[in-house]
């Protein structure tokens, strides 16, 4: 199983990002799949996730409003909408779905 993450990057305050995850190894449409970030000298935490079918999606309350995950089953791809990105949004984030982790891609929001 391989979970691949990318469009992370350096942004300014305000800006806006797109994470891709494509996943190969699984029955992608079976599962669900979240987004975690970890911010340096913090614990991973969540930040959203949705179901299977994308029809039930999920947020941390610091990102409600602002970022948007979203699936295309036929790309085996999930993706992280990020809008009005803040400071304190800088962090590495990760894709999930079981047990199984991706490699991260660095965000960092800094003018």
């Amino acid at each position: 199983v391989q979970l691949v993450e990318s469009g992370g990057g350096s942004v300014e305050p305000g800006g806006s990002l797109r994470l891709s995850c494509v996943v190969t190894g699984i029955d992608f449409n079976s599962y669900a799949m979240g987004w975690f970030r970890q911010a340096p000298g913090k614990e991973r935490e969540f930040v959203a996730g949705i179901s299977w079918n994308g029809g039930s999606t999920y947020y941390a309350d610091s990102v409600k409003g602002r970022f948007t995950i979203s699936r295309d089953n036929a790309k085996n791809t999930v993706y992280l909408q990020m809008n009005s990105l803040k400071p304190d949004d800088t962090a590495v984030y990760f894709c999930n779905t079981q047990r199984f982790w991706g490699q991260g891609t660095q965000v960092t929001v800094s003018s």
